[in-house]
């Protein structure tokens, strides 16, 4: 266990250390200027510099939280109060009981502390704001507890899918097993099976991911005999039955639950970095456009009027690497030489090889360039070859140019998370070391990594 819980730390402390490097970035282009000469970008950044800021709060307070989901009647408050031990949250027989998120603390042992989030049934009215609520609480959710009973209908798989999107560790709890004797976790996967026939993209769930519970048994009638021949009948509510959901849940936690709080608050930072840097492209889209087109037009000029092949490739990729670096200033998001040169290599291999091919084609014409440019004191008639290469060099150059500066501005959208403490970089790093008997190692393949 200690080498889980040293890992866990490990993790801890690496998701502090990015999210106090981003929030320390915005605060250093605050306290020089750059956002100050433009208070409406201020003002858009604001609710993700204050996301941020709540989610380092939430990674030292070390809370880790649980959010119930399911469709009405399904027992989501019972199965809480049957893991506090207590009828702590309101249940009834009337749907609807929950009618906005309920969040109460549980203690199941001295070193986890737990929130545990009560949510209203999915397919209850107002179905718009209902479906933005139950969106907040699975972004603060660290992990998923999705209750079913009975037949899993078709309503109730789409929205277990739709929690699966959310890309958290969830557990199907099947409740009232009291109710459905015959039901065991392998029929409850065949039904999920079955149901996910017509979605392939969909991630099953794991037979050990489903387990059975009764939240809130229902009184049995008992035959009591007494001492003098009498027989009597009474009711008697037999006792919860979430001895395996709650073992279930303290395994995971103890070990892997801080990697999931670490986890989710770098996607949840990862996130509003991206939110952040959208913003601001969005607002400083035209001085963008105007920035590209003239390193288009200094690259080309630049590239026709060199003589030397090499120093044409050197000299225009510097002038990429200047470009991206430029609208990363203007953005106001943070990019060093090092983050300047990944970015355009990744540009380079993933434009299908056609930047890379153009690269090639303006070295043989630079060839060709350099070639006239020697020989044309002796004959004075390469001049003309020497200018038709130039020419030729300066499109391909700006061509390549124009669309390194386009390809830039996707990559910077996606939040400038790269580096050795970047959000992306650190959730590889995180995932990279989970074992495979974890949760997080199934999750691996599922988690869209924005590099």
């Amino acid at each position: 266990m200690s080498v889980y819980r040293n890992l866990q730390e490990t993790h801890l402390n690496r998701a502090r250390a990015s999210l106090r490097q981003a929030l320390s970035w915005y605060g250093y282009l605050r306290k020089s200027g750059q956002l100050s000469s433009n208070p409406e970008l201020v003002g858009l950044m604001k609710p993700e510099l204050e996301a941020l800021n709540a989610t380092l709060n939430k990674l030292d307070s070390n809370v880790i939280r649980i959010a119930v989901f399911g469709l009405v009647s399904r027992g989501k408050s019972a199965v809480l109060n049957a893991l506090l031990g207590d009828k702590i949250l309101q249940t009834g027989p009337l749907n609807g009981v929950t009618q906005w998120p309920r969040s109460v603390r549980w203690q199941p042992s001295e070193k986890v502390l737990v929130e545990l989030i009560d949510t209203p049934g999915l397919d209850e009215i107002e179905g718009e704001s209902r479906a933005d609520m139950a969106r907040e609480v699975v972004h603060q959710a660290d992990l998923i507890l999705f209750v079913v009973s009975g037949d899993i209908t078709r309503t109730e798989y789409q929205a277990l899918l739709q929690l699966r999107r959310s890309q958290k560790p969830l557990i199907l709890v099947f409740n009232k097993i009291d109710l459905y004797p015959d039901t065991d976790q392998g029929a409850i996967y065949q039904n999920l099976q079955q149901l996910g026939a017509g979605h392939p993209e969909a991630k099953p769930l794991l037979p050990d991911e489903i387990v059975m519970v009764a939240a809130e048994p229902a009184a049995m009638e008992v035959r009591v005999e007494w001492p003098d021949g009498r027989v009597t009948y009474e009711w008697e509510t037999p006792p919860p039955q979430v001895d395996e959901l709650k073992e279930i849940i303290l395994n995971i936690l103890n070990r892997e639950g801080r990697s999931l709080l670490a986890l989710n608050a770098l996607i949840q930072a990862r996130d509003a970095e991206a939110a952040i840097a959208q913003k601001t492209i969005d607002l400083r889209e035209k001085e963008a456009e105007e920035i590209i087109w003239q390193f288009t037009k200094y690259k080309a000029l630049a590239v026709m009027l060199n003589p030397i092949a090499f120093l044409d490739i050197l000299g225009g990729t510097v002038a990429d690497l200047a470009l991206i670096r430029a609208l990363a200033r203007l953005y106001g998001l943070p990019m060093t030489s090092y983050e300047a040169g990944k970015i355009l290599k990744t540009i380079l291999f993933s434009s299908g090889g056609l930047l890379l091919g153009e690269l090639g084609s303006s070295f043989l014409l630079g060839l060709g360039k350099t070639t006239a440019a020697i020989t044309s004191a002796d004959n004075p008639s390469n001049i003309t070859a020497f200018a038709g290469s130039a020419i030729a060099q300066a499109g391909i150059a700006g061509y390549g140019a124009y669309s390194v500066g386009k390809a830039a501005q996707v990559y910077l959208e996606q939040g400038c998370t790269w580096g050795q403490l970047g959000a992306s970089s650190v959730i590889q790093e995180i995932l990279s070391q989970v074992d495979q008997n974890t949760i997080l190692y199934r999750l691996r393949q599922e988690l869209n990594i924005k590099y």
